[in-house]
């Protein structure tokens, strides 16, 4: 039998607030939102809650690590609306986008891994023949990787060829590692992106330590929002 989420212990709006570093304006809110269930009101129209919506807000601050604040407001919604199932297919889908990021990083780092140490162009660059024949790929590949941004040659002012720099050298064989890994052009342009903002490879492998870090942070928060949800749903009955 559902416990009912009036009864029991009556607390005050600043008391759930002070428990969690809250303003009693922020649990007013969560109220309002759905986060939590609906309060009881006093003969004189102030809120009282229990120890039920406690555990409401609990598991909604835990949940907010792992899934965003949209995404643990979404489900505390559906399980204050007995709807359990669209709770679960929300956490799914979440997790089911830390896996994908997951995979993304691992491809990033096999790439990394995987590319070929040619000596780098000198200071003049190399052009879209050479370059080309040195990734096994036609010229016209790299042609549409420029217009996907993915690579972004100068034109040599007398002649209008294009000229391929260490830089782009780099991002070309990055690319084409990652197309072989079986990723798309607009998979693979935000990783691009994110070479080049790092200044590079090297400082890359700092970034994507981090990332992987967060990740872990990502998956444990996960865990801890879980608990505090089970626990949510045992006490709802």
């Amino acid at each position: 039998m559902r416990e009912n989420p009036q009864s029991g212990e009556r607390l005050r709006p600043i008391d759930l607030a002070r428990g969690h570093g809250l303003s009693t304006q922020a649990v007013r809110n969560y109220e309002e939102t759905g986060i939590l269930p609906a309060a009881a009101r006093t003969p004189h129209g102030y809120r009282t809650y229990t120890p039920v919506h406690a555990g409401a807000l609990r598991a909604f601050l835990a949940l907010v690590p792992g899934h965003g604040h949209q995404t643990a407001t979404s489900i505390m919604r559906a399980v204050n609306q007995d709807a359990v199932e669209e709770a679960f297919r929300l956490i799914d889908e979440s997790h089911a986008r830390l896996l994908d990021d997951r995979r993304t990083l691992q491809a990033v780092e096999n790439a990394l891994r995987d590319l070929d140490p040619t000596t780098p162009p000198g200071p003049g660059g190399t052009f879209i023949g050479p370059l080309a024949d040195q990734l096994g790929i036609r010229p016209a590949t790299l042609r549409k990787w420029e217009r996907a941004e993915l690579v972004r040659p100068r034109r040599d002012p007398r002649t209008g060829y294009r000229v391929y720099d260490e830089k782009d050298v780099r991002d070309a064989r990055l690319t084409h590692q990652l197309r072989r890994g079986g990723y798309l052009l607009e998979q693979i342009a935000p990783l691009i992106a994110h070479v080049r903002a790092a200044g590079g490879l090297e400082p890359l492998e700092a970034a994507l330590r981090d990332w992987r870090g967060r990740l872990s942070a990502r998956g444990r928060a996960m865990l801890t929002g879980a608990a505090e949800l089970e626990a949510y749903l045992r006490r709802r009955g």
